[in-house]
């Protein structure tokens, strides 16, 4: 199972859209990402990255509500192939589900078949004793000889460690739909199940039965309120408002050693900016201290904190009044004050760089 496991970390892929996060997995021969619907859902474009991915954008070219399924347009890639199990499944048997819990990198989660077929609106779920976290959704579901048994879909809200995944064979038939249309974009109607070309969707209709299908070529995400002017200041700065979000009312991103976190909390109406610097050195900590407690009295808008070992600079604001050339300025120093003392901090004080979280 490590070998397995060391498998999946190539070809499991974290996703993020301005509403969430969650998870997908690389087919190689199909040359595709799987994820849910429910994980891209209102986006035409979501960010990827993975252990091999560099972080980008990729675009959804098939949905289906009824499986909760998607399918996103590969970049080119390096990876492993895997396979997708069409073996019977028994009750009991070991099972390990894999994705990026609440935002995190590369986790995976051992546990059992509860139940091989657990019928729930008329499709046959894979019931397990595995927690699908928030995040986990769109991940593989993996048996013992390393194949997809299954893509990881939802929990059951009163149940504890109450998980279910869509088999295997579900996912199969979608592809060679897929395929059977040129691998054009499309989507499956949720009442008729037949396959529609976007060109062929009626103001919004199904042309077969009449049910409302979306285009998700036409979800392209607005943000407004302060989010917009988050992305607006993110824009000034040079980097890609797209590639940075990271979740609901959250960005990432980096500059030199420093990586810089923005959020938006809606209730407070307070923006915060938090700039994860190295970590606090072992020797000579009190020179440390008393450095960052001098800079707390000189710094302007910023502050420094300690969280266990990490040094953090930050600011908070409160942003319904808050004027772009001002948020522009404020993010813009932090950037830059970031960057300078993690430096200072390493080559005079003694502290040691931030170790990345590894997939």
């Amino acid at each position: 199972m490590y070998q397995t496991i060391e498998i999946y970390k190539e070809v499991v892929i974290q996703i993020a859209t301005p509403k969430g996060s969650g998870t997908g997995f690389y087919l190689r021969n199909h040359n595709i990402i799987v994820t849910n619907h429910h994980v891209i859902e209102g986006c035409a474009e979501v960010s990827i990255s993975g252990k091999n991915v560099p972080k980008q954008l990729a675009e959804v070219c098939f949905t289906d509500t009824r499986l909760d399924l998607a399918f996103l347009v590969a970049p080119n890639l390096e990876m492993p192939t895997i396979n997708y199990s069409q073996e019977i499944l028994r009750d009991g048997e070991t099972i390990v589900a894999i994705g990026h819990p609440y935002g995190l990198k590369y986790t995976t989660t051992q546990g059992i078949i509860s139940k091989a077929k657990r019928l729930h609106n008329g499709i046959n779920y894979i019931q397990v004793d595995a927690a699908i976290n928030p995040g986990n959704s769109g991940g593989p579901l993996v048996d013992n000889a390393g194949r997809v048994i299954g893509v990881n879909t939802f929990i059951h809200r009163e149940g504890n460690d109450l998980g279910f995944a869509l088999p295997s064979n579900y996912l199969e038939e979608t592809l060679i739909d897929f395929e059977n249309f040129g691998r054009e974009k499309a989507v499956r109607c949720g009442s008729c199940t037949n396959v529609i070309l976007l060109p062929k969707i009626q103001n919004s209709y199904c042309p077969s039965c009449g049910s409302k299908v979306i285009d998700f070529t036409k979800e392209i995400y607005t943000p407004i309120g302060i989010a917009h002017l988050i992305e607006e200041l993110i824009t000034q700065l040079g980097k890609n408002a797209s590639l940075a979000r990271a979740g609901a009312n959250r960005w990432e991103m980096v500059e030199g050693s420093a990586t810089i976190n923005l959020t938006y909390n809606p209730e407070s109406g307070y923006i915060f900016g938090d700039a994860y610097l190295c970590n606090l050195p072992k020797d000579n900590i009190g020179d440390t201290y008393s450095f960052l407690l001098q800079q707390n009295h000189s710094l302007k808008g910023l502050r420094f904190s300690v969280n266990g070992q990490d040094i953090i600079l930050s600011f908070s604001i409160f942003g319904q009044y808050l004027k772009l050339q001002t948020a522009v300025d404020l993010v813009k120093n932090l950037l830059e004050r970031a960057d300078y003392f993690d430096n200072v901090l390493v080559n005079e004080y003694g502290a040691t760089w931030r170790k990345q979280e590894e997939w």
